[in-house]
């Protein structure tokens, strides 16, 4: 039962299956939305600019309809004529088309967004599967399709006739009207008309883009195998990342070990932490710490510094202090340079061959803030 479950596809869609839908061209799209917006714009620019393109247009043609002798004998001039009330007649239009092309890239921007990929105009033969084409037409977004096309031709024609009826009187009243002001009130009536039953589509828009949003993620979902395999490709295998990380934390303790030799004094706890110092007067700011660590390392640590020499403190608190409260390559807290100080001094007199006979005295009681040694875990050696 575990198995059948890994294999039904019951999980949202990552980010990354979303991306790569989307580069080949797969976004979510609503046909009903982008008819309503296109034939939204074309009666909006009809009624806004109407006017100005109808009277260009008997411009136009009174200009192209009043010959003289001159242009009817001439062919030269009729191509010329011919050329200007053609462009004229374009520049009217201009405004009109403009604002059909961005109606057109409304509806898919509302959508999907801003998506440009070749890969849908890549030839595939699949898409004349005549069996693939009849499961479409039987599924459930095809039978969304009918049901919206059935909707659509009821809703259209029902409003369509309510206008023609409400408005019955007025059209009849055309025939006793004058040519210009029939033509006038034929086209308020008729820009009324297409306004409503244009504005009725809005609720197909309401139904289709919830719909189309759920088939579109529906469709994207993937079985919790995939995600966890996707997991894996994107994040990396666990297990791989799991011996990369201890390669690294090897890497690291081998470089820090190698710096332990060069330090000028190993602060110790004694056995349990042990922290490596390091201070170059002119080319570092403060003290740094170039080694630490805890239990068996720490040993190490002490192990190391004695083969080379290198002067081991007992200092508890301060050790304790240094490892809770700075990391291998962060120079000395700010708080503990008292301390730190006076260890190197001690450090630098041993140093010292004046003192090759008679020692100096160990440094004991360092300045060390209480809130810096406090235990962090319970049973904590001290």
């Amino acid at each position: 039962m575990a198995d059948d479950s890994d294999l039904e596809k019951t999980e949202a869609a990552t980010g990354r299956r979303i991306q790569r839908a989307r580069e080949d061209g797969k976004v979510v799209q609503s046909k009903e939305l982008a008819i309503f917006i296109q034939l939204m714009a074309a009666v909006a620019g009809l009624m806004l600019m109407g006017s100005y393109i109808m009277e260009k247009l008997i411009s136009i043609m009174r200009h192209g309809f009043t010959l003289d002798r001159a242009t009817i004998f001439d062919s030269t001039l009729m191509m010329s004529r011919f050329m200007h009330d053609t462009s004229d007649a374009l520049i009217a239009f201009l405004p009109l088309m403009l604002l059909f092309v961005l109606a057109a890239f409304a509806g898919p921007l509302l959508m999907g967004g801003w998506n440009f990929t070749w890969k849908p105009l890549t030839p595939d033969l699949t898409k004349f599967n005549p069996i693939a084409g009849m499961k479409r037409m039987v599924s459930l977004n095809g039978l969304m399709e009918l049901m919206k096309a059935s909707v659509k031709a009821a809703l259209v024609g029902s409003i369509g006739a309510w206008v023609i009826w409400r408005y019955k009187d007025e059209l009849f009243a055309l025939a006793g009207e004058s040519l210009g002001a029939g033509m006038a009130h034929m086209g308020d009536l008729l820009f009324t008309t297409a306004f409503f039953m244009i504005g009725s589509l809005i609720l197909l828009v309401l139904a289709d883009v919830p719909f189309q949003l759920w088939h579109y993620a529906k469709g994207l979902r993937m079985t919790k195998e995939e995600v966890k395999q996707e997991a894996k490709e994107t994040e990396g295998d666990p297990q791989i990342k799991a011996r990369i990380r201890s390669a690294q934390r090897a890497a690291a303790r081998k470089r820090m070990m190698s710096a332990v030799p060069k330090a000028d004094v190993i602060v110790t706890n004694p056995t349990h932490y042990a922290v490596a110092l390091k201070y170059e007067e002119g080319q570092m700011a403060a003290p740094q710490i170039v080694a630490k660590g805890m239990g068996l390392l720490a040993e190490r640590i002490m192990e190391l510094g004695q083969e080379h020499a290198v002067p081991v403190l007992q200092a508890p608190p301060l050790a304790r202090a240094l490892y809770r409260h700075a990391d291998v390559g962060d120079t000395v807290p700010e708080r503990l340079y008292t301390a730190v100080a006076e260890v190197l001094a001690y450090v630098y007199q041993l140093r010292n061959p004046e003192y090759a006979v008679k020692r100096p005295i160990k440094p004991e009681h360092l300045p060390v803030p209480v809130d810096m040694d406090m235990p962090e875990v319970a049973g904590e050696a001290v």
